[in-house]
């Protein structure tokens, strides 16, 4: 039997961690003018290690109804990634926000986003080929 995500490999996961990563820069620029904000950024290699399958050392979360919502690689595989930023001018009021380096944080992990979407699309592309034979 074919396993898709074998033959993906990383970089379906790499798309997920990369999107959620440009969520918290996001966050960060809407945030510049928050007293007391303090900048996030992930580190994408830990972020990546704790969301690829068999990922070891990550926290099980238990339920004690079936409806309740199980926790997902997607949300809670990244938190231990999460870093604060270290400002490189303080501001007054407690901000580490700054949004030059936030910019160019979210240009160059879009970038990347890019990147690995065209990696996706190229291995998709070649699985098109092999089952239409062309």
């Amino acid at each position: 039997m074919f396993d898709i995500n074998a033959h993906l490999g990383v970089h379906a996961q790499a798309l997920a961690v990369r999107g959620r990563r440009n969520e918290m820069i996001a966050d960060n620029m809407a945030n510049a003018d928050t007293p007391d904000y303090k900048a996030r950024d992930l580190d994408f290699r830990a972020a990546l290690a704790a969301a690829s399958p068999g990922a070891s050392g990550g926290v099980a979360l238990s339920t004690t109804r079936g409806n309740h919502i199980a926790g997902g690689a997607a949300a809670g595989a990244t938190d231990g990634a999460v870093q604060y930023r270290v400002p490189l001018a303080p501001s007054l009021d407690g901000n580490t926000v700054d949004v030059q380096v936030e910019q160019a944080a979210f240009a160059e992990n879009s970038v990347r986003y890019q990147a690995t979407l065209t990696f996706l699309n190229s291995r998709l592309r070649g699985l098109m080929t092999a089952i239409t034979g062309q």
